[in-house]
């Protein structure tokens, strides 16, 4: 019998998605452009809405692995739990670096700057020995620069929105640093024994995080809760798993390009609900920002994994 990996590993490199898969990327798009603005919205702590959402997440999976892959969890190996532990710290540094950000910078510059998954990913492999191309190079050139733009209009309308960019920028390398770890891991261990274990370490880890912080993890107001439920089965939940999902029939390189329009999408969110409208000069550098992705992602995409986002 084929395996899922062996599948995904026959697929074009570039195709176009079946109609039910196009129809799956949408609403998984959509659920993750709302990740940005969500939490933009709330006056729950940063660190306790990273919390929350793991907790919340680890909630539903947990039980349903336990009922469905009881086996699986005891037949886990040292390998397969150390590296599940390591995936799950580089999770919770992600949040708590990128879900700060969105209090000091906008929405879109966030969210174009923790994009750049993709290049801390190809840097990644070439520090483990995996060199990259010269196409990826050259790509990493044209994000890094687009990056730099965005960051110098943040710097002119102030230091807290340059601050908000370096908090996004390196919750998008321990992203990069999850990814590549949860990797290893999801060779030999599927993604609902992954996700839960994972998910639960994150919270743990954050839950300790806002304890010594002294967070308040309670009494916040209906709306509040009510978002923060959104956040975790929209982005949480069923974004990611759609993204999944459509990797089984579709080429890692289409859904990885269809993940960099997360980007206007949660800049138009942003816009029509939080009245957040960037700069002039920060349309021309987010573009140049998703086409070095886009070179990226097009160059490695026959030898690496795609780089599926965690906003």
């Amino acid at each position: 019998m084929t395996t899922p990996a062996k599948q995904r590993s026959e697929l074009p490199a570039v195709g176009r998605p079946s109609g039910g898969d196009a129809v799956l990327l949408t609403i998984a798009l959509v659920m993750v452009s709302t990740s940005g603005p969500l939490i933009a919205a709330m006056t729950v702590p940063a660190l306790a809405i990273s919390f929350w959402r793991n907790a919340l997440a680890a909630g539903v999976l947990v039980p349903y692995a336990l009922l469905r892959c009881r086996e699986e969890l005891r037949g886990l190996d040292q390998r397969e739990r150390r590296l599940t532990l390591l995936a799950g710290t580089f999770l919770a540094l992600h949040f708590a670096f990128w879900i700060p950000s969105l209090s000091f910078t906008s929405v879109a510059s966030a969210t174009a700057l923790v994009a750049t998954q993709p290049v801390w990913a190809a840097l990644i492999s070439g520090v483990r020995g995996s060199p990259v191309g010269r196409r990826v190079w050259v790509g990493i050139g044209v994000a890094m620069g687009g990056a730099l733009l965005l960051t110098g209009v943040d710097l002119a309308v102030s230091g807290r929105a340059l601050l908000g960019d370096v908090l996004a920028v390196v919750g998008g390398a321990f992203a990069a640093a999850y990814m590549v770890a949860g990797s290893e891991v999801r060779r030999s261990v599927s993604t609902t024994t992954y996700t839960a274990l994972c998910y639960s370490v994150t919270a743990l880890l954050l839950l300790v995080v806002c304890l010594v912080g002294r967070q308040s993890l309670g009494g916040y107001d209906g709306s509040d809760w009510l978002k923060l439920l959104a956040l975790t089965a929209g982005a949480q939940l069923l974004g990611h798993s759609l993204f999944n999902a459509v990797l089984k029939t579709t080429s890692p390189t289409v859904v990885s390009m269809s993940i960099l329009l997360e980007i206007p999408g949660a800049a138009l969110i942003a816009a029509v609900f939080l009245d957040q409208t960037p700069p002039l000069l920060a349309v021309p550098a987010a573009l140049l920002l998703i086409t070095g992705l886009a070179i990226v992602i097009r160059a490695g995409s026959r030898t690496t994994a795609p780089s599926v986002p965690v906003e």
